[in-house]
């Protein structure tokens, strides 16, 4: 009688199990693309920029730095960072528009270049990799531009995030700079009276001629935008030089790390204290689940089948401390290590590593540069698609690399809204950003180039 009575009473534990517990409890790998590293952009320009490779200007290449869901269909914005050669070309820096349509059935990721878009500033310069092209006073009079981290505003425009100054700059869909967010001092160069020295050389920028602000080739490396599209969050790749950064050998010895958020109404700033997992570490990118809560790219820099340290984090700033009053100057600076008191970090916990080998990523091929990060349109089966893009830094022998990822187990979890003004007329066609915003208050030329046919 004993027996009769188990059966039922295991088969309906095994009911309520399915009915309580989700049908996926961890992100599952779906599908896998990529770009070869020849493929041209449709810029026209075929120049090389003379560099050892002779790469020409039109090289699509660089993509995976930074990459955003524009909120329409399956278009997304992605960003070159400064070109080849480290910055040793004058490599015209811009913003490369895509249809990426994934298909789990397939396991495949398609990218579709539909528009390239040279960067400009309010005077039509046209904005460069070259790390030569600095202003005196490191300010957004420069010219020189490394872009990392880019993403949509709630209105349509363009927000990207720079990693020379570091700066924070807002485009229009055309590539005119619109407006230079106000940084905060600590973050950008200066040396004992707080004269910025910028350099074409990077190892000239760092201490002693510099005591304070970003680390050379480590700046402002993630974005994020809340829902609304009210915040912004810039994520430094490694900490400042006043929070105990580099040792006296000049060797990365830090694992205090900011994150800065900035009102993009009022320019209102807050930062927060994230600690790196590791010192030979540095923050790729950063994504908005909601207004609190974050997942935080966090990388080695070591490629194939040396990667050890490619995990995204979960990270909430809702009790994290308000640290801009520390660090306003070369010696009173975050520690290298450890937590000041009085001081809270944002809480992080481990959400996916890339190199699980459940997902069959790890190997010889595996990119050293994983950089971009953006939730995609939601699935059919309900789903959140989480894009993860690669940066190959312009080799023509390596591509370009996506992998997506279906999520389930993100509570919370708010897609972020692009809301056209009243007076904003929508745009479609090839060549085109396609159904963004376009607003009155951009200029003449700005209208031209989002014209019906394309040509502006």
């Amino acid at each position: 009688m004993r027996g009769l009575v188990r059966g039922p009473a295991i088969l309906w534990g095994l009911i309520l199990l399915c009915v309580s517990s989700p049908a996926w409890a961890t992100p599952v790998l779906i599908g896998q693309g990529s770009i070869p590293g020849t493929a041209s952009d449709l810029s026209g320009d075929s120049s090389s920029l003379g560099d050892a490779e002779a790469t020409p200007h039109n090289r699509l290449g660089g993509i995976g730095s930074g990459i955003a869901f524009t909120g329409t269909a399956n278009r997304y914005v992605m960003v070159p960072d400064r070109g080849p050669a480290d910055g040793r070309t004058t490599y015209q820096d811009r913003f490369q528009v895509f249809d990426i349509t994934v298909n789990p059935a397939l396991g495949t990721v398609a990218p579709s270049l539909v528009a390239t878009r040279l960067m400009r500033n309010e005077a039509g310069g046209i904005f460069t990799g070259s790390s030569a092209a600095f202003d005196a006073t490191n300010s957004p009079a420069s010219l020189r531009f490394d872009p990392e981290g880019v993403r949509i505003g709630n209105t349509g425009t363009l927000f990207v995030s720079d990693e020379y100054g570091p700066s924070l700059y807002e485009f229009a869909q055309n590539g005119d700079r619109l407006r230079a967010l106000d940084i905060p001092n600590k973050f950008l160069l200066g040396d004992n009276a707080n004269i910025p020295q910028p350099n074409a050389n990077g190892a000239l920028e760092l201490p002693p001629n510099n005591t304070m602000g970003r680390q050379a080739n480590r700046g402002m490396e993630g974005l994020a935008i809340s829902p609304d599209g009210s915040k912004l969050y810039g994520s430094m790749q490694s900490p400042l030089i006043q929070d105990g950064g580099l040792n006296a050998s000049i060797s990365r010895v830090g694992i205090n790390d900011r994150i800065l958020e900035i009102d993009v109404a009022t320019g209102a700033a807050r930062e927060f204290l994230y600690q790196l997992s590791a010192a030979g570490n540095g923050i790729s990118e950063i994504l908005a689940i909601n207004d609190h809560e974050f997942l935080v790219l966090e990388r080695d820099g070591r490629a194939g089948s040396s990667a050890a340290f490619k995990q995204l984090f979960k990270v909430d700033i809702i009790s994290a401390t308000d640290t801009s009053g520390i660090g306003t100057t070369a010696i009173n600076g975050l520690p290298t290590s450890g937590t000041p008191a009085g001081i809270e970090p944002v809480m992080k916990s481990l959400y996916l590593d890339l190199l699980d080998p459940a997902f069959g990523l790890a190997g010889a091929s595996f990119p050293e540069k994983i950089e971009g990060l953006t939730f995609g349109p939601d699935l059919d089966d309900g789903r959140h698609l989480l894009l993860v893009t690669s940066d190959n830094d312009f080799i023509a022998g390596q591509p370009t690399r996506f992998f997506a990822f279906a999520l389930d187990d993100l509570p919370g979890f708010q897609q972020q809204q692009v809301v056209p003004e009243p007076t904003s007329v929508l745009l479609f066609g090839t060549g085109l950003l396609g159904s963004w915003v376009w607003r009155k208050r951009y200029t003449n030329r700005a209208r031209r180039a989002w014209s019906p046919n394309g040509n502006g």
